[in-house]
């Protein structure tokens, strides 16, 4: 290996961070809504939780479903970049419709966004792992550290757009949310060409003087491609479980964070009430203060050999989450009245959460290009991102019967699922290590 090249593998490619810069602002964007949309429909359009817990599953749903259809048009024809930029045009677009004040530009909004995220969120993210090769050590640890844009992006869209929002009006919010979207374009526009090498434009596989590179994209795909296909689907299918219970967030959460939860603290005698949406900031602030040490214990655990499989990670995500819900479900015990939860338990499980994220969402991510034959990356990424829409209109539905239950009855079905999803993985831990073929 030259020179440069081992200079290289000590760090990550500059492209990272402009994705890095680019995804922070998209999703400052996204989370604003997130933290704003059942709230804003509770408290301003009237809606009933139920209603507003069925508005919010099916828009997480259709967001998660998108990325599919943006996928394949960004294969077959107009390659990440152009994707982009027109998915972050449509969801600037979105967020400045939805204040409008009725549910009319609601739902002209949904339509925006969800169209946006289509073409943005799949292919952002394979652009990312063009930066890499296939069994790089970096990989995981650099989808890490593009998750940390992620949140970083979030932990600010709890605090402004959410203040924003409470205190100052509602179209103030998600007017912020567009303003953020904005800025991430413009990051992404100038830089494209200086960072990303050539990554992500529009395939040449149709192009008259290309006629060998379109004979390699048409061959079958091998056996040991169609495993690896099929070990993304089966991880798709457990990562459900896991955003079911964690979606509860934006949804059921938000709403217990308003009225079940102890929000009054006082500061020099004088007693302030935290904002519901600012709890909405708890999670990423752990990401952001968490994901360099998970980059660095896989990229460590990887160079000794003993970094663990990707099915393996995903059971102590199960882990996590299970035992963040566990604490909820000890401090809604014996509840009655008005007794309200210590703000020290959501965020203890919020803490919990974040470790659990951290176990699957980036590494599914890095997994999914890893796998993934390369003609059909984004399309893959987009089908990765239909378990995160099963998850979205279940979760929606399961928030939809809060006001049916008790607290602790709320808080039993997130406890025990995660776990009875992590013994299920366990039985196929070892065929699904065998399908992939020595992918790590």
């Amino acid at each position: 290996m030259t020179q440069n090249g081992s200079e290289t593998k000590k760090g990550h490619p500059a492209g990272l961070y402009l994705l890095f810069a680019t995804e922070m602002w998209e999703r400052f964007s996204f989370y604003s809504l997130k933290a704003l949309f059942v709230l804003y429909l509770t408290g301003v359009l009237m809606l009933d939780k139920q209603q507003a817990s069925a508005h919010f599953g099916t828009l997480m749903s259709l967001i998660f479903l998108s990325p599919l259809i943006g996928g394949y048009i960004a294969d077959r024809w107009i390659g990440q970049r152009a994707a982009i930029i027109l998915g972050g045009i449509l969801m600037a677009a979105g967020q400045f419709a939805m204040g409008g004040g009725s549910m009319t530009y609601v739902f002209i909004a949904m339509g925006l966004i969800v169209a946006g995220n289509g073409f943005f969120k799949p292919n952002i993210s394979s652009i990312v792992g063009e930066l890499y090769e296939k069994n790089d050590p970096r990989r995981d640890g650099g989808f890490t550290i593009f998750y940390m844009g992620i949140n970083l992006g979030s932990l600010m869209a709890g605090f402004i757009a959410g203040t924003l929002a409470e205190k100052v009006g509602w179209g103030w919010g998600f007017a912020s949310a567009g303003i953020g979207m904005i800025i991430g374009l413009l990051i992404f526009i100038w830089g494209q060409n200086k960072y990303l090498q050539g990554k992500g434009l529009a395939p040449k596989r149709y192009a008259a003087d290309k006629g060998a590179e379109k004979q390699k994209n048409d061959e079958p795909l091998t056996k040991d491609e169609k495993q690896r296909i099929a070990v993304i689907f089966i991880m798709a299918f457990f990562s459900i479980f896991f955003w079911t219970v964690f979606e509860q967030k934006g949804a059921a959460l938000n709403l217990i964070a308003k009225e079940n939860l102890d929000r009054v603290i006082t500061i020099f005698g004088h007693n302030f009430e935290i904002p519901a949406t600012w709890f909405q900031s708890v999670n990423p602030f752990f990401i952001i203060l968490l994901a360099p040490l998970f980059s660095k214990i896989w990229v460590m655990l990887g160079r000794i050999g003993k970094d663990p499989s990707i099915p393996a990670k995903f059971m102590i995500a199960f882990w996590f989450i299970a035992l963040g819900y566990g604490l909820m479900l000890i401090a809604s015990i014996g509840l009655s009245g008005a007794d309200k939860i210590g703000m020290l338990w959501l965020i203890g499980a919020y803490l919990l959460f974040t470790m659990g994220e951290l176990c699957l969402s980036p590494v599914g991510l890095s997994m999914v290009t890893k796998l993934s034959p390369p003609k059909f990356i984004s399309l893959l990424m987009g089908a990765w991102f239909l378990a995160n829409a099963a998850a979205g209109k279940l979760a929606g539905f399961y928030s939809g019967l809060l006001e049916k239950m008790t607290l602790s009855q709320f808080f039993t079905w997130p406890t025990l699922m995660p776990i009875a999803a992590s013994l299920l993985l366990l039985l196929l831990i070892k065929p699904i290590n065998r399908w992939m073929h020595g992918v790590k």
